[in-house]
């Protein structure tokens, strides 16, 4: 007998074999011969990126970290760590901004720096760790928050990972206090994954103000930037944003009006990588008003939801801008606790591609708090799209910022909350939705509670949130999607000091804690030669 009938018979008994295996374990239910259906498991790592939170000798900054529960808690020894990451003075904007400025560093400031991380010594409590491999903050166990606190002027950018049980939902905020100077305020921010594209309408380059967007790169090689800006008129030049160097590990803070010599007191700014990922938040800084961090808009689409709009806000701006080849025609309309309406003389508007537009619509709410909802016209471009919002009259105003926010498909987690500080926006833009909200445990204690609400089409909800049973210190707030139409949420942090009605507002996103996987199933095809 010859090799290929050899070959031939034990083809054949593999066959039979798997046949049989086949046979004995068919698909079972109504999906028997239909193709495999994807599903979906948890995440099993997660990167955060922090920006450096401020420059002033007259700031506090609280971090804080929370990973929802899960099913089956968390693995022993594992940890979810924000680290320090190397970062230069702040800079002019120049090509390799890693290297521009780092050698001008104002010795006043830097002795004030020192100072303050001799008081910080000194101080009780939980102080952020500043030293390089050192994590400034370690979450242990899901379902409970922890927080730590910096005086430093000179606190650094950060970049965390989480990895296993401690991955999915995995979120980070960073408060700062500054108690005078430009920015006075609350300037909050949600740490957020890197990526490669990020728009922010609403930046300015404006006497007065002083906005710096702060680009950080998490992974081993550099990465290489553009900083696009675009005006009324279209695309400011800009030749020193662009190919600028990240290093690195490392995050490089580029001062917006140090890119043109033409002052725009309301732009568009657009940070594109051309080569690794990044992250970028743009922290903007007012004389007069205050300031705050402002989050990158939802990824352009034909219409947008800018939830969390306060009762007692004396001034709104929208400012939209059409990233696209076509122009946009959106209608606006500001989604309050019974009902949607148009703004009188602002019903609708037009955006030209590649041009920002920008509208004062004064103090919208009249009272009672809203979400701005724009709807695309049919054969619309896409716009991105952000909020300016102030409240508080005189010397005593302070600004804060809505971008854009996608729907919470499944759940939405918002780290830093403070009893009766916290007020919680829930916007349902088509149809009647139910959200579950719970609110976790204390960083000192306490149980979690939850309540489940009901918010009606064309409406925003505004609530205070659950607070924790017994529970003491910051806690963290988590929205979930129960059924309905999409929902799209915000939060607001009320801290009041000195007349001022310090606030900072953080939309709330999916959490991205699950992704979808093949479903394999057995496939004879697999034999076929």
């Amino acid at each position: 007998m010859n090799r290929t009938t050899l070959s031939l018979f034990a083809t054949t008994a593999v066959l039979a074999v798997v046949t049989g295996v086949a046979a004995l374990n068919p698909p079972s239910g109504d999906h028997a011969g239909a193709p495999p259906r994807a599903g979906r498991m948890p995440v099993q790592r997660s990167t955060l990126l922090c920006p450096a939170p401020t420059s002033s000798d007259v700031a506090s900054t609280t971090y804080t970290a929370f990973t929802p529960p899960g099913k089956g808690g968390a693995a022993a020894g594992s940890t979810a760590d924000l680290l320090p990451v190397a970062g230069p003075a702040r800079t002019d904007g120049k090509k390799d901004a890693s290297k521009t400025d780092a050698s001008k560093t104002d010795a006043s400031k830097t002795d004030a720096s020192k100072d303050s991380a001799k008081d910080d010594k000194k101080k009780d409590g939980k102080k952020a760790e500043t030293d390089p491999g050192k994590p400034v903050l370690s979450l242990k166990e899901p379902g409970k928050p922890v927080t730590a606190t910096t005086e430093r002027s000179d606190a650094p950018a950060l970049v965390g990972s989480a990895a296993g049980p401690l991955a999915p939902g995995w979120t980070a905020q960073q408060t700062t206090t500054v108690a005078a100077g430009g920015g006075r305020g609350l300037h909050g921010l949600t740490c957020a994954p890197p990526d490669t594209s990020f728009w922010f309408p609403g930046a300015s380059t404006a006497k007065g103000r002083q906005d710096y967007v702060h680009v950080s790169n998490p992974d081993n090689s550099a990465a290489v930037v553009d900083l696009e800006l675009y005006g009324p008129d279209g695309r400011i030049k800009a030749p020193s944003g662009e190919g600028v160097t990240v290093p690195p590990r490392s995050t490089v803070p580029v001062l917006l009006s140090s890119l043109t010599d033409a002052p725009t007191e309301n732009l568009t700014l657009h940070v594109a990588a051309r080569s690794g990922r990044v992250g970028a938040a743009v922290q903007a800084s007012d004389d007069k008003t205050g300031g705050d961090w402002l989050a990158p808009s939802a990824d352009a689409a034909a219409g947008a939801v800018l939830p969390g709009i306060p009762a007692d806000a004396t001034s709104v701006r929208l400012v939209a801008f059409a990233p696209g080849a076509d122009d946009a025609d959106v209608s606006v309309r500001l989604a309050g606790p019974s009902g949607s309406i148009s703004p009188a003389g602002h019903e609708s508007l037009h955006v030209k591609s590649g041009m920002t537009t920008v509208v004062d619509l004064g103090d919208l709410t009249r009272g009672e708090a809203g979400s701005l909802l724009l709807t695309g016209a049919r054969g619309s471009g896409a716009v991105v799209a952000a909020l300016r919002v102030t409240r508080g009259k005189d010397d005593k105003q302070e600004t804060a910022f809505i971008p854009a926010t996608p729907a919470i498909e499944g759940r939405g987690t918002v780290a830093d909350n403070r009893p009766k500080a916290s007020t919680l926006s829930l916007v349902a833009p088509g149809k009647e939705a139910q959200v579950k909200v719970t609110a976790s445990a204390g960083g000192e204690g306490g149980t979690p509670v939850s309540k489940t609400y009901t918010v009606k089409a064309g409406t925003t909800l505004t609530v205070e949130p659950p607070q924790p049973a017994d529970g003491k210190g910051v806690f963290a707030v988590t929205v979930e999607k129960v059924s309905g139409g999409p929902v799209h949420a915000s939060r607001m942090l009320a801290l009041p000091k000195d007349g001022v009605p310090m606030f900072t507002i953080q939309p709330i996103p999916d959490d991205r804690s699950s992704v979808a996987v093949p479903k394999a199933e057995q496939d004879l095809s697999m034999l076929n030669g």
